[in-house]
């Protein structure tokens, strides 16, 4: 058959059903569209158009194509390649950029339809579309904008800047990133390439009798298949504590339905993933524990050698029973949150090639720490750390869902034992079926105030299922212990919060790192509180905030940079102006703290009199890092935006930690000021002359030392180094309908203003779903679903109104007074959509996620 291909004539002879998904990126090597949930067709990322309208090509077969006119971006021409590039760039449309350049398609089939389209013909046409990072709002906008342009024949200028803490700059990078030309780890090829292909256990707990791969290795196209037995260093790895195994081995017992048995390496991703198909395994299985209480019963059976208690986190202070005698009012409840799925739209890949420039390997990570990253291999590996080599590739989200291994130990060691370059990737399926998830909670709560409305106590007892593997899950119930008071001032506390293991899939670090559960059942109380003391609910929650002087949760007396009542502030009259409204504060830490030392290091490299190399060791994951990095150098030094270039690789040095928890602002914000501020005395020096420092490097680093952790005895606890502060409002119609949310962030110093707006106006779109439509159910140890369109995420026709209204209350440390607000963004929302409905029906929420109210026909 003939079709045509961004204005090419191509003759095409092969399958009649392959995916036109496949074809373009395996036989054209068109990167611009995405693989997201093939074939699924959830997301939207693969779409292309053909025959003037957007289609999804995971699910369009070449028989379709059949004398068509098939265009990626790649075909759109210079002239809307552009204005769609700037138009993105400009209005803040891109984040981490995965899902964008079908979004661009879409967009272009609309216009050219509707030149004049509304925002809510815009909203509607992106329904095949899910995006993670923005909340569509800033989407939406470049529509707009774009529209607007090629209806009146105009080009959109390039989005520039001076580059200094303050401006809009332009998001670092993403010009190539809209179009979709700049490469993700699935988009890189190289010669010699082998596939690779996971064989995942059928059965939550079971012991495996046999691993049998002889059928597998007949199939074609096979190199080799890699069970426990090849692991030639540690097979037991993890963040924090080493209890997940690379590979399960014979005679040992599965923990969930994601552990990995045995892995395919073939010549062809196909054959790799037939071969699996082959693989026979015989079990012996056994009765999964999948209730965290029934886990901790004394006669469960133990799913880690130690128990099944991770860990316990204990916060108490004052004396409670005091306090309780005190209290004018009481309120309590059990509260429950559910698993959700991280939905971010790169699922995850990995690219190792061996024996290159001295390194045993080198590896392509899209992980959110490539430093953590090259020790977990080293030790697979069984080799030191210098051996191997990490390349940061700029990921398609992550949320804290990147911070564990996936595929990284598993594409290491076949490209070390095979001698040759490896690429595995999972499907959306695999890839949910894998990866760690938020923490579900249940969280009984007691609060009291006196007749004055000022709080007394909080006594919470908080249990999480931390599923198969420790991840980071002691650090998440650690976190939401030690924030369980909230933003508030609470004279009596007495917490415990408990990391549960069982045999459901693993919950790890999700943005908001188990505040957003406390949040959920602290601002109710809150709200009962007033209910039954007749306060008024602003004015309570004004007069219980932090301020400089007060305590949190674990005793840390905060000494500055206190925001919330900036926030409430912000609020004050359009919650007074609402007929329903419900109001929720948040607080959370920068994750730098708990008695750790933390530090960042950065080296600037003046290469050309016009271009600048910046090495650092933080992950580009949509958030900016990068942008912060360059705008930090531009105003210590004024140089010119465009000349720099930020690198992350583990050849280069400065070790990092991992980019989670909103500290890669703080860390490598402060590094990069004492490195450029070096440079600037230099090029003071040198009469502004750049070119004379060609050559030169500058080194900075910044270290926070003086943290304690929540546990020790001391009169004045520093148990974090900085913290963020929140009100959110929601706003129902008088159908109990969400027709507003107000979201009022105190960032400290606002580095960005348009990545600062992207920042919360994404956030909010999580917290809402979190809020009213997401869950990831399991029933016996196994997913109900692993379809990506099944995980209750909001499409862009969904979102209410969002206003983010920007607050600066400076920081003691961070750079320019900055705080991080990639995390604080979705704290407040779901307890500020469960106190609206109360407001609307005077049912009060426990369980999230919550309905809303059923629509009223109209005729």
């Amino acid at each position: 058959m003939e079709f045509t291909l961004n204005g090419r004539l191509r003759t095409y002879d092969g399958d009649p059903d392959l995916p036109l998904l496949t074809y373009l990126r395996e036989h054209e090597g068109i990167i611009s569209p995405k693989d997201g949930c093939a074939p699924q067709a959830a997301c939207g990322c693969c779409a292309v158009d053909l025959n003037g309208k957007a289609v999804l090509s995971c699910v369009t077969p070449m028989k379709k194509v059949a004398g068509g006119v098939v265009t990626t971006t790649e075909g759109l021409g210079e002239f809307r390649q552009k204005v769609f590039a700037h138009a993105f760039v400009a209005k803040g449309g891109i984040q981490c950029g995965f899902c964008i350049p079908g979004i661009v398609m879409q967009a272009n089939s609309l216009i050219n339809r509707n030149p004049e389209p509304s925002r809510e013909e815009i909203a509607k046409a992106l329904t095949p579309h899910l995006c993670r990072c923005t909340g569509y709002k800033k989407i939406i906008d470049a529509i707009e904008y774009a529209a607007e342009a090629i209806r009146n024949e105009e080009e959109i200028p390039e989005p520039t800047s001076p580059g200094r803490v303050g401006d809009r700059h332009p998001k670092y990078g993403s010009f190539g990133t809209v179009l979709g030309w700049r490469p993700y780890v699935d988009d890189l090829r190289v010669d010699g390439m082998l596939h690779g292909a996971l064989y995942l256990s059928d059965h939550p707990r079971a012991r495996v009798l046999k691993i049998d791969t002889s059928q597998a290795e007949q199939v074609a196209g096979v190199v080799r298949i890699l069970t426990a037995k090849d692991v030639p260093g540690e097979r037991y790895i993890g963040l924090i504590t080493p209890d997940w195994p690379v590979f399960v081995a014979e005679g040992e017992e599965t923990r969930y339905i994601g552990d990995v048995l045995a892995a395919v390496v073939a010549e062809t991703s196909l054959a790799a993933r037939m071969a699996v198909e082959k693989i026979v395994v015989e079990y012996e299985v056994l009765p999964p524990v999948t209730d965290p209480f029934e886990a901790m019963r004394p006669d469960a059976p133990k799913i880690h050698p130690k128990g099944n208690i991770l860990s316990k986190s204990v916060v108490r202070r004052g004396n409670l029973e005091e306090a309780r005698a005190r209290s004018a009012y009481v309120t309590s409840g059990r509260f429950q949150t559910q698993r959700i799925e991280h939905g971010y739209m790169e699922p995850e890949a990995c690219l190792a090639i061996p024996n290159v420039e001295g390194y045993a390997v080198q590896v392509y990570s899209q992980g959110q720490g490539v430093f953590e990253d090259r020790a977990q291999i080293a030790k697979i590996l069984g080799l030191p750390r210098e051996q191997i080599r990490v390349i940061q590739v700029p990921n398609g989200g992550a949320f804290g869902g990147k911070e564990d291994l996936s595929v990284q130990g598993h594409t290491a060691l076949a490209a070390y034992l095979i001698g040759r370059p490896v690429k595995f990737k999972l499907t959306r399926d695999e890839s949910i079926r894998m990866h760690p998830k938020r923490h579900p909670m249940v969280l009984d709560y007691e609060m009291g105030c006196d007749a004055q409305g000022r709080l007394t106590f909080v006594k919470a007892r908080i249990v999480g299922d931390t599923g198969a593997y420790a991840s980071v899950g002691g650090k998440v119930l650690e976190r939401a212990a030690g924030h369980a008071t909230g933003a508030y001032h609470v004279p009596a506390v007495d917490v415990e919060a408990i990391a549960v293991y069982t045999n459901n899939v693993p919950c790890g670090a999700m943005r908001g790192f188990g505040v957003n559960q406390t949040a959920f059942a602290l601002e109710s109380c809150i709200d009962d509180l007033c209910i039954q003391g007749g306060f008024d609910r602003w004015q309570f929650r004004w007069d219980n905030a932090i301020t400089e002087g007060r305590m949190t949760a674990t005793g840390q007396v905060i000494e500055g940079g206190a925001g919330l009542r900036a926030t409430l502030e912000a609020v004050k009259d359009q919650f007074y102006a609402a007929k329903y409204a419900g109001l929720a504060c948040g607080i959370k830490n920068t994750g730098i703290g708990n008695g750790v030392n933390d530090a960042a290091q950065v080296r600037i490299t003046v290469e050309a009199p016009d271009r600048v190399v910046l090495d650092h060791g933080w992950t580009e994951m949509g958030q900016g890092v990068h942008t912060v990095a360059v705008q930090a150098l531009c105003t210590e030094t004024g140089i010119d935006p465009r000349f720099v270039e930020v690198r992350v690789d583990t050849a280069y040095g400065q070790e990092a930690g991992m980019t989670t928890a909103s500290r890669a602002t703080s860390l490598v914000g402060n590094a990069t000021i004492v490195a450029a501020r070096k440079l600037r005395a230099d090029l003071d020096a040198a009469g502004g002359n750049l070119a004379a420092l060609v050559g030169r490097s500058y080194e900075g680093s910044w270290v926070c030392d003086w943290t304690t952790k929540p546990e020790a005895v001391t009169d004045r606890p520093i148990t974090h180094y900085s913290y963020s502060y929140a009100t959110q409002l929601v706003i129902l119609d008088d159908e109990g309908q969400i027709q507003k949310i107000v979201a009022a962030h105190d960032a400290g110093k606002i580095f960005n203003p348009i990545l600062f707006e992207g920042q919360i106006e994404g956030s909010v779109h999580m917290g809402l779903g979190y809020a009213i439509s997401e869950d990831l159910p399991m029933e016996g140890g196994y997913l109900k679903s692993t379809r990506l369109r099944n995980c209750g995420i909001l499409r862009a026709k969904e979102m209410p109104e969002i206003e983010v209204i920007g607050v600066e209350v400076p920081d003691l440390y961070g750079p320019y007074g900055a705080k991080g607000v990639g995390e604080i963004g979705l704290v407040p929302t779901a307890p500020a959509v469960a106190n609206a409905l109360r407001q609307f029906d005077g049912v009060r929420r426990t369980k999230l996620p919550m309905a809303l109210p059923k629509k009223r026909r109209t005729a």
